[in-house]
């Protein structure tokens, strides 16, 4: 479970890592940014069973750009609450993920819908590049 703040009303609430529908404020009722970690162990769970668009984010804390780019990310989770989840993902330690999806710079960012990728954007980018690439993959999602 992570807690999270309500932008609207700013009421905390619970948000587990997975689970069916979109998490809403407890409070106001409005969706709420969907934002928590996996790893190998949990990624199928929290990822590929997700009935939301996901956005993962395969970073590593050491990378400068990885931390340049995470707050754009959150913004982006919030801005597209209730249709996007954010799941982030610490390369270093999540080696089998790496491997499937073929890493080999970091930041990756991919877009997944039932754990098929349909947006792959490779290093860190501004809010003004990210915010219509994430908005291009959500509608692909929606039309495939």
């Amino acid at each position: 479970m992570k807690i999270v703040t309500c932008p609207q009303c700013r009421h905390r609430n619970r948000i587990p890592a997975a689970a069916e529908g979109i998490p809403r404020c407890g409070n106001c009722k409005k969706p709420l940014p969907w934002i928590v970690d996996a790893g190998d162990r949990d990624f199928a769970e929290v990822v590929e069973q997700a009935t939301l668009p996901v956005l993962v984010d395969l970073w590593a804390p050491w990378c400068g750009p990885c931390r340049r780019v995470s707050p754009v990310l959150e913004q982006l989770a919030v801005e597209k609450a209730g249709e996007v989840k954010l799941v982030k993902v610490n390369a270093d330690e999540a080696a089998e993920l790496s491997r499937r999806f073929n890493v080999r710079s970091i930041p990756t960012l991919l877009v997944l819908r039932q754990g098929q990728v349909v947006a792959e954007q490779i290093g860190a980018a501004s809010a003004t590049a990210l915010r219509p690439w994430l908005e291009d993959a959500i509608h692909k999602e929606a039309a495939s």
